[in-house]
């Protein structure tokens, strides 16, 4: 493998959800992180705001080390607009991609040394998992009723981190976690993203792009009412 820049520049991009943003990072560091809103989706209006990003950065294309994408859980669609483009991009270049879980990303926001990374999955569920404060997967990410995920859950060093965790507090007070803290996270998860790629290239992780995936975590609709 080709050594890796010691700060390699990545740009990423997070279309998981209506409030969505990009990134460019040199190594640890946010060079530029915007957060977008697009209600109707990211599909046409992506490419026009990667543009002016890079333009007002004075980065050109080719100068991108590593492209990144929020993998989700989230938006089906949107999780597949985020990680065509990076996956386009990439493979156009030859240069690696990564996709990085938004709950993950979650974790990049807390400072305990165990956050538990929550995100409202509707119909009484949430996107939860348990990450270290390196960001590293403690327990599986899960699907579940909040009261039951919780209830997995270690009592001490924890916290909560969610963008907006407004409606699980309800459910907390009638956990035995109710004192335990919640950490608000920013909407804005590309720059998180951006940081997460940039380790692991540094780490010689293998980001061929062909092998980029959803991180869906619950099957989509179609797969759970296809019949044969």
């Amino acid at each position: 493998m080709p050594d890796q820049p010691l700060k390699p520049l990545v740009l990423a991009i997070d279309t998981t959800s209506q409030f969505g943003s990009l990134a460019l990072a040199c190594g640890a560091n946010i060079l530029a992180e915007w957060p977008l809103e697009a209600p109707t989706g990211f599909a046409h209006v992506l490419f026009a705001h990667l543009e002016r990003l890079l333009t007002e950065c004075g980065v050109r294309l080719p100068a991108i080390d590593c492209f990144a994408a929020a993998s989700g859980p989230g938006s089906f669609t949107g999780v597949r607009v985020g990680l065509a483009c990076v996956k386009g991009l990439a493979e156009a270049l030859g240069k690696p991609a990564a996709g990085i879980s938004n709950l993950q990303a979650l974790a990049c926001f807390g400072t305990a040394p165990l956050r538990a990374t929550v995100i409202d999955a509707r119909r009484g569920e949430v996107y939860g998992a348990l990450y270290d404060d390196a960001a590293q997967l403690v327990m599986p990410e899960v699907v579940a009723g909040f009261s039951t995920w919780a209830g997995s859950l270690p009592e001490q060093g924890i916290e909560f981190v969610s963008s907006d965790f407004a409606p699980f507090r309800e459910a907390l007070a009638h956990t035995g976690l109710a004192a335990v803290p919640v950490r608000t996270a920013p909407r804005a998860l590309a720059g998180a993203v951006a940081r997460l790629a940039a380790a692991s290239l540094l780490r010689g992780e293998t980001l061929d792009p062909a092998a980029l995936d959803a991180n869906y975590v619950r099957r989509s609709d179609a797969e759970l009412f296809w019949k044969d």
